[in-house]
């Protein structure tokens, strides 16, 4: 069963969490409870997929195991080579699963969320290596953490000094109660994004497209904006859902989404899209890469570096969507245009050729709408057909 797909998948929801709501309110903790429940959707959610259960199991198992081993080694050393060679284990089930269907073979590792479980997993043994995480990790609450159900397919992706705050306070029955009302006002976005804004785009104009357009031009400009309007409503449908529901089970997760149509430049717009993943992708990949480098002293130009950072980031983006063409093309574009950009920031802080007022930010926003929904198009691989 697809989390969130069917409204069968709500109403099961609805009956679990019954007993969390009740708890919740009478001011309660409901943790032990909560982790049940989060064993009994997964076990409903892969019920169908025997395989991706078994994937599931072993990936979660070659994790924790990691993940402990990690950090018993950091207690005592802090080896370079020793971290490189636990990052690259913690993702090496994902490189697997990727290049399996690539080569054209069958997907034995593959199952839902295991690229955001991953950064979870991965995310782990960062904060150690950094002393960020020094207590010893229980066991119970790693697994918790890496397969916390609501957010398990699509993120958002969660820390784990955040998410264990969340366990360890204490809610009262009034924060409870603001809680669970942000939490199914979430839900209820999420069904008129995903299901009555995403589902009329995609059904009744996506589809139709070939008849109301005149020409292939018309016909790919239609399709462009369109599929990007589907996308952030769809996608931002879904996070709603799955932050509602983290919600309801007395954990924030992070929000996703920030008015992304509205940014002014394609910084800003990164800031605002897929939120979660834009900042592991800064902080795991973009961040170190620089720091390295500065420590290194292999590259003393600033705006080079920071240019170089974006390539990498943003390739690295692109690769972890897919192999398929659109998604590295994809990835090399979003590199592209940040490069561009970030230059040309740098240019107008030092001349100010550019002035800072109400015009110049409508513009902004117009040219990134475009840039942006041309990327989408790119990723949708409606492109290259």
């Amino acid at each position: 069963m697809t989390p969130y797909g069917s409204f069968t998948f709500f109403f099961i929801l609805a009956f679990l969490l019954a007993p969390t709501v009740i708890l919740g309110l009478l001011g309660k903790r409901f943790q032990a409870y909560n982790i049940f429940v989060s064993v009994i959707v997964l076990a409903i959610i892969f019920s169908s997929k025997p395989t991706g259960a078994i994937a599931l199991i072993s990936f979660t198992i070659w994790q924790i195991l990691l993940i402990k081993a990690y950090f018993a080694y950091r207690k005592k050393a802090n080896n370079t080579a020793v971290f490189c060679i636990a990052v690259i284990a913690s993702i090496l089930p994902l490189t697997i699963s990727k290049l399996l269907p690539f080569f054209g073979q069958v997907n034995w590792m593959g199952f839902l969320g295991i690229s955001y479980l991953t950064f979870k997993g991965t995310q782990l043994i960062m904060e150690i290596r950094d002393g960020l995480i020094k207590k010893d990790l229980s066991i119970v609450r790693l697994l918790y953490f890496i397969l916390f159900f609501p957010t398990i397919s699509s993120g958002p992706i969660d820390r784990y000094r955040r998410f264990e705050k969340d366990l360890k306070n204490e809610i009262t029955k009034d924060q409870y109660k603001l809680l669970l009302y942000d939490g199914i006002n979430k839900i209820f976005l999420g069904f008129l994004y995903k299901y009555i804004i995403g589902y009329s785009i995609n059904n009744y104009f996506i589809s139709n497209i070939g008849n109301i357009a005149h020409s292939p031009f018309e016909n790919h400009l239609y399709y462009m904006y369109a599929y990007s309007m589907y996308l952030f409503f769809d996608f931002a449908g879904y996070s709603c859902f799955a932050i509602g529901v983290s919600y309801i089970m007395g954990i924030k997760s992070p929000e996703n989404f920030n008015k992304p149509f509205l940014s002014r430049n394609i910084k800003e717009f990164w800031d605002r899209w897929h939120m979660s993943l834009s900042f592991w992708f800064r902080d795991y990949v973009f961040m170190r890469f620089v720091f390295w480098m500065t420590k290194k002293k292999w590259i003393k130009n600033r705006n080079l570096l920071a240019n170089l950072g974006f390539i990498l980031n943003f390739l690295l983006m692109g690769v972890w969507h897919g192999l398929a063409i659109q998604y590295i093309l994809y990835g090399a574009y979003q590199a592209l245009i940040m490069v561009c950009y970030n230059t040309f920031d740098q240019f107008n802080k030092k001349h100010k050729w550019l002035p800072n007022n109400k015009y110049t930010k409508i513009a902004g926003i117009v040219i990134t709408f475009h840039f942006v929904c041309f990327g989408f198009y790119i990723f949708s691989g409606h492109l290259i057909k």
